[in-house]
């Protein structure tokens, strides 16, 4: 069976990649061709156009883009019409694929969306679209079926992909003797150039105040070596992972992560964080004018409380970054009730089964119908 899977961003193409792994157990035949990244193309799709080009992030930016992202539109509709593929696999990325969804149902296209938008957050009556041109929502979050239920729309809870990805790398990376280190602060600041430059500098200039300690940047994929480089002149005692997150988090006291994936990760390997944004003032003053909910950590929406601290905007400064870091980096009530935390989170995640395979049986089972 032929299969189209699209994707945007790099935690798409982390779980788009372990989708295609268990479609092809299933499938052994299955052709692929996909928008992703390097882990989708590894897995064994034909990779059409990489998610670098596609990063657009926040309302002004994509304003500024939209010739581009009508092109893509236009471009991705002509090679899913010339590759005829039995169904269309949508992760996450929904101002890209929502709009594709509409185009795959009026041609008469399978549609399963896999990781919901987050209509829960905003524009929630979009819900109504979803159910004209998705055929079968695969959702993630515990708390994403309720939400769908009262919209009286069938979905599937799979657990989070998460989950077996981080159990999967643990087993395969056994603490090293003496690996464990109580002095690496680890710093996540993002995937995209433009979050980066916002959050980074306040991120690094807590370091003069914990001389102890090592701070580790995690390079994102797909950003060149060069555009850390003045990071580096500024801040010399910064050192650089590169492709290593997941080795890097494995030995972190503690965390500074950007809003996103990254902060769910970071919980499910046991760090304590603190969750640093700053965006477009425009972009984020529309943002939260339009979304409703409590929190923008996955941690902290997911257990419905403060289980680590968010610092947004105005808030994210030197001093306060520095009280939060204390805070975590001790032993004391509060580390001890985030790792408790994180044990729940881990268990009310795990609830689905494995997540990739559950999702592989769904979407095999509507390409074959």
């Amino acid at each position: 069976m032929k299969y189209y899977l699209i994707s945007g961003e790099a935690s798409g193409d982390l779980h788009g990649s372990n989708l295609i792994k268990e479609i092809k157990k299933i499938d052994s035949s299955a052709s692929i061709r996909c928008w992703g990244g390097d882990k989708m193309e590894a897995a064994g799709a034909t990779l059409v156009k990489h998610y670098k080009e596609l990063a657009f992030m926040g309302f002004t930016e994509v304003i500024r883009n939209l010739p581009t992202i009508l092109k893509n539109l236009a471009f991705c509709k002509a090679d899913i019409a010339a590759f005829k593929p039995g169904v269309v696999v949508l992760i996450d990325y929904p101002g890209f694929n929502l709009r594709m969804a509409a185009w795959l149902k009026e041609n008469n296209y399978t549609v399963i969306y896999y990781i919901s938008p987050q209509v829960w957050a905003w524009k929630e009556n979009r819900v109504k679209g979803i159910k004209k041109t998705v055929d079968k929502m695969i959702v993630i979050l515990p708390f994403e079926k309720e939400f769908y239920k009262k919209w009286n729309f069938d979905v599937a809870y799979v657990g989070h992909p998460l989950v077996e990805v981080i159990d999967q790398y643990k087993i395969e990376n056994p603490p090293a003797a003496g690996q464990a280190s109580n002095n690496i602060i680890a710093i996540l600041p993002g995937s995209r150039k433009q979050e980066i430059e916002k959050k980074l500098p306040v991120m690094l200039s807590v370091m003069k105040h914990f001389p102890g300690y090592r701070f580790i940047l995690a390079q994102a994929p797909g950003l060149e070596d060069e555009f850390y480089l003045s990071y580096l002149t500024t801040y010399p005692r910064v050192e650089i992972y590169q492709d290593k997150t997941y080795s890097l988090l494995a030995i972190a006291r503690a965390a500074l992560v950007t809003s996103g994936t990254a902060t769910l990760e970071t919980a499910l390997f046991r760090v304590p964080e603190i969750i640093c944004y700053k965006g477009n003032p425009v972009s984020y003053r529309i943002a939260r004018w339009l979304i409703k909910i409590k929190f923008i950590g996955l941690v902290n929406l997911i257990m419905d409380k403060a289980v680590v601290k968010e610092l947004i905007q105005q808030d994210l400064t030197t001093e306060n970054l520095v009280k939060e870091l204390k805070y975590i980096l001790e032993d004391g009530p509060g580390r001890t009730k985030i790792l408790k935390d994180y044990d729940d989170l881990y268990t009310l995640l795990s609830a689905g089964g494995k997540a990739s395979e559950k999702a592989a049986e769904i979407v095999v089972a509507a390409a074959r119908h």
